[in-house]
Formats: structure tokens, C-alpha cells, sequence
């Protein structure tokens, strides 16, 4: 059962001048479809862009860093899993309008299905009052988030990996290879493959994306290590 969606304009203190903005955009493609109306979709996408902009602006302001650098953070503060924890921090999924099936099947917790709202919430704040009216979202949500890891050590692995290799075009491969203890304290294990048969490293975390990040970094070490011989 979803919330009353004017919840989310008082959390903000947001004034809709067309209050269907809102309600269109916590509307999920599968409600749309069960009830004739319309989705989220073209608000998740102007709200990509939006936020594009703002995370960008900020970067600008707050990192002395190359045009590089500044790509590669911001990718990161725009990337899924940002947009999906972004979401969480205000329970965005309860606020959601699902289709039956989308419902049963767990919806209001898939980071693609929080992601997008998360976009289109924006998106409709956009198009109703303009961008200054966007900052009430962000400078809630999104800039404490990005402040916590401005400065740390880049720790994506994967990607540095992905890097590496891909000037030979070869192509990796992650795979839970093992999952164990109670589910409050998992471990699992995870291998990384180049082209899907060569095993590259093993990594261990306390979550699937922590042991792929572990395997990747393995992978790395290994590579820096035939260098040096």
C-alpha cells in the first residue's frame, strides 16, 4: 500500500502549481499500463538531466580537479546505486503507484524501479517550478552524500579494471561462487573471469558488490605483480 504522495511535497516543502506532476511521476509504467494513464518515463528522463547539471555544478565547486576527474565522480553520484541510495534515504519506494504484479514481485525495494522515481521526482519538480526548486531535493539528499565521499580514496575497482583491460578488448566475467553463515552476518565469495573462462581473482565481503569489489582489487595486485617481474 502506498503513502499519500502529498507527504512528499511537505517533507520538501515543495508547492506544485500542477500537483498531477507529482502523482505522474511516482507513477511506475506497470500501474500505467494496468490503469491508462501515464508513467513516469518522460519525467524520469528530463530529470536525468537535471541532475546531471546540479551534481555537476557542485563537483565544479567543490573538487580543483581535472575535467577527468570530475567526469569519473560524477558518473559515480549518478550511477543507479546512487540514485537508488539516494531514494532510500527518504523511503521513496512507499510513495510509489505499481502495477499488481510489480507489486508482489518486490518493487518498491528494486534499486532500477527507485532509481527511476527517484529521476522523475526530480524531473516533475523541474518542469513545475524550475531548477531552484530542485535544490530543496538535493541539498537534502544528494550533497550531504556526495560531501561523506568527496575526498576518499577512489575504491571501484571494478571499473579501474575494466580500465585496464579494455584497451585489449578483453571482456570480465563476476560470479557468486560461494554464500555462507547466518543472514545477518553473510559472507560470500566472488571470482572475476576474462573472457568468461580465465579466472583472474577471488574476493571475499560481507555483500556480493563487496566480494566483486575484493576480486577485482585481487585481480589488480596480480597484474601489477607479473609487471614487475
Amino acid at each position: 500500500m502506498n503513502k499519500d504522495i502529498k507527504e512528499l511535497e511537505m517533507m520538501f516543502d515543495l508547492k506544485f502549481k500542477n500537483f498531477q506532476l507529482l502523482t505522474r511521476a511516482m507513477t511506475h509504467s506497470s500501474y500505467a499500463n494496468e490503469n491508462n494513464c501515464l508513467s513516469n518515463e518522460r519525467l524520469e528522463f528530463i530529470g536525468d538531466a537535471v541532475l546531471d547539471l546540479i551534481v555537476g555544478k557542485f563537483l565544479y565547486d567543490h573538487i580543483p580537479e581535472s575535467e577527468g576527474i570530475l567526469t569519473k565522480k560524477r558518473a559515480q553520484e549518478v550511477c543507479e546505486e546512487a540514485l537508488f541510495q539516494y531514494a532510500k534515504t527518504f523511503n521513496l519506494g512507499d510513495y510509489l503507484l505499481l502495477g499488481k504484479g510489480e507489486e508482489l514481485s518486490g518493487g518498491r525495494e528494486k534499486p532500477a524501479v527507485l532509481a527511476d522515481a527517484f529521476e522523475a521526482f526530480l524531473g516533475a519538480i523541474y518542469v513545475d517550478k524550475g531548477l531552484l526548486e530542485v535544490y530543496k531535493v538535493t541539498e537534502k539528499v544528494v550533497f550531504p552524500s556526495i560531501m561523506k565521499n568527496l575526498h576518499k580514496e577512489d575504491n571501484d575497482y571494478k571499473s579501474k579494471l575494466q580500465e585496464l583491460l579494455q584497451s585489449d578488448k578483453r571482456s570480465l566475467r563476476y560470479e557468486i561462487i560461494s554464500e555462507s553463515g547466518p543472514a545477518h552476518e553473510k559472507e560470500f565469495i566472488a571470482r572475476v573471469f576474462m573472457d568468461d573462462n580465465i579466472i583472474m581473482g577471488e574476493g571475499k565481503g560481507k555483500s556480493k558488490k563487496e566480494a566483486e569489489q575484493n576480486a577485482a582489487l585481487t585481480s589488480l595486485k596480480k597484474l601489477a605483480n607479473n609487471k614487475e617481474k
